[in-house]
């Protein structure tokens, strides 16, 4: 598989503060990453120091094959990472036809990449008559202009109302599908879980896991339990292997599980303790509660 960007051991110091730590993991092409953390995990930081807007303080990245100089490769890179900024009073048009100057790209493409965002038809509108997520998706465009290998995006969709949020979401997936490799910071597990095949997950600057989306989903589950022998009840699960985090909220016990189990079996074991369920519920684990767990544990 073809490998877009590398990093490996990156930190990043502000001072005494440490906003990158030791992170290492890479990106191959034709997949959608997502950069996944709280506000202050990161995730700003690592963009920044691969698109070189930041300095590294110790580690390494590379981009494709390491061949490559990061100024050479950058060309292939399109990104946004600060708020779209054109100039108010021109046009769409006006504003990208700037852009190509700058990048050296061919003024056909700025129709082309209009149609892609889905801002055609109002080409010739002054960019202040732009809605917040009409002025997100003329940036995506302007970042297409130079056909890019990867597309980088921090906080895609902040600020923008549901409509604009769902607009730029299908965008993404639109973009990905036409063979563009994606990376995407965000604080949103919904917009991970919705949008990403992959996921690195920050926390003050540290990676907590990296890996696909499906299979940090794909967790055994968890029980929800109540009996009246609760002590009982939380004592055995937690002398037991089978189960990891076990929490008590009021009189209801959650369990995940470490291995697959199944209710019918649990119950049955729970009968020969000697312990009799009042309640006993199986789940699966969304996202947002492997998030909570991989954030509580570390």
């Amino acid at each position: 598989m073809e490998t877009i960007l590398t990093i490996n051991n990156l930190t990043k110091k502000f001072g005494y503060l440490t906003a990158v730590k030791d992170l290492s993991f890479t990106i191959n092409k034709g997949n959608v990453y997502g950069i996944l953390g709280p506000n202050g995990s990161g995730k700003s930081t690592t963009l920044g120091v691969v698109l070189n807007v930041v300095n590294k303080t110790h580690g390494d990245f590379h981009w494709f094959d390491g061949q490559t100089s990061t100024h050479d490769a950058l060309k292939k890179v399109g990104a946004i990472i600060e708020r779209p900024n054109f100039y108010p009073y021109m046009s769409a048009y006006q504003n990208l036809k700037l852009v190509c100057k700058i990048k050296g790209v061919d003024y056909s493409k700025i129709d082309e990449k209009l149609e892609v965002v889905g801002l055609l038809d109002r080409k010739d509108s002054k960019f202040k008559t732009y809605s917040l997520g009409m002025k997100q998706r003329l940036a995506i465009a302007s970042a297409l202009l130079n056909d890019p290998e990867i597309l980088i995006l921090d906080e895609p969709t902040n600020g923008l109302d549901p409509q604009g949020i769902h607009q730029i979401r299908s965008l993404i997936k639109q973009i990905a599908s036409d063979g563009t490799t994606i990376l995407l910071a965000s604080h949103l597990l919904d917009e991970v879980e919705k949008v990403c095949s992959h996921v690195v997950v920050l926390r003050k600057g540290e990676k907590l896991y990296s890996g696909r989306v499906d299979e940090m989903i794909s967790s055994h589950g968890f029980f929800e339990l109540k009996a009246e022998k609760s002590s009982q009840l939380k004592a055995f699960l937690e002398s037991n292997s089978k189960f990891g985090n076990i929490t008590e909220e009021e009189d209801l016990i959650t369990a995940f599980l470490n291995e697959p189990m199944d209710a019918t079996a649990f119950n049955k074991l729970m009968f020969e303790k000697g312990i009799v369920l009042s309640h006993l519920v199986k789940r699966k684990e969304s996202l947002e509660e492997q998030f909570l767990q991989l954030t509580d544990k570390n």
